[in-house]
C-alpha cells in the first residue's frame, strides 16, 4: 500500500495501549487508540481504519460484540487479543469474523508479522471481489456482492461472513471440485492451523 496502513488498537490496560502504539509506529503504521468497546466504535466509524487489534475482555462492550458488531456493516480485518489463553475464547472469535487470534503475552515483531499477512489476505481478497462478477446466480441462488447478500429462490438468506465468503467461492467455481485445503487457503488464509474437519 502506498498510504501508511493504519490500525486502531483497543485495549483497556493504557500502559499496553501506549507501548503497542510506540511499536506499532516505528513499524510504519499509522495509530489510534480506544479503551473500551463503545469507544472503539466511535473510533472506527470516524477513521475507518484498515485493521483492528481488538482485546476480548473490555469495559462497556466485549471484544466480541465489537468484533460482531463491525463485521455487519464492514469486513475491515480483525485480529482478537486475549490474555486468557483458552480455546473456547479463540473459537468464539473467529465464529463470529475475527481473522485472527493472539495469546498475551507475545512478541511484537510476531504480531506484526500476522497483521502484515491478514492484510495481504485482505487485499488479495478485495482484489478478487472487484475481479469477479459482483452477482453470481447458479440455478435459483443468487450471490450479490456487492450489497453482501444471498437469496434463494428470491427469499433473502442470512449468512455469516465465513459462510458468504465459502459460498461465493463455491459458486464461482460451479461445477469444478473445490479441495477442503484450497476453501481453507482461500477463504481463512494459508496460514491457518485450527481443525480443518470443521468443513
Amino acid at each position: 500500500m502506498s498510504e501508511p496502513v493504519s490500525v486502531l488498537v483497543v485495549d483497556d490496560e493504557p500502559a499496553f495501549r501506549e507501548g503497542l502504539r510506540q511499536a506499532l509506529k516505528q513499524e510504519g503504521f499509522v495509530v489510534h487508540l480506544a479503551a473500551d468497546g463503545e469507544e472503539a466504535l466511535e473510533v472506527f466509524d470516524a477513521h475507518r481504519p484498515d485493521l483492528v487489534l481488538l482485546d476480548v475482555m473490555l469495559p462497556r462492550m466485549s471484544g466480541i460484540d465489537v468484533c460482531r458488531r463491525i463485521r455487519a456493516v464492514d469486513e475491515t480485518p480483525v485480529i482478537m487479543v486475549s490474555a486468557r489463553n483458552e480455546e473456547i475464547d479463540a473459537v468464539v472469535a473467529l465464529e463470529v469474523g475475527a481473522d485472527d487470534y493472539v495469546s498475551k503475552p507475545y512478541r511484537v515483531r510476531e504480531l506484526v508479522a500476522r497483521m502484515r499477512t491478514v492484510l495481504r489476505r485482505a487485499d488479495v481478497g478485495s482484489t478478487r471481489a472487484a475481479e469477479a462478477e459482483e452477482v453470481v446466480t447458479v440455478g435459483e441462488l443468487e450471490l450479490d456482492r456487492s450489497r453482501h447478500e444471498v437469496r434463494l429462490a428470491g427469499e433473502l438468506v442470512q449468512l455469516p461472513l465465513k459462510e458468504f465468503q465459502l459460498l461465493a467461492l463455491l459458486m464461482e467455481n460451479h461445477g469444478i471440485v473445490v479441495t477442503r485445503q484450497t476453501l481453507i487457503d482461500r477463504v481463512w488464509g494459508y496460514d491457518y492451523v485450527g481443525d480443518t474437519k470443521t468443513l
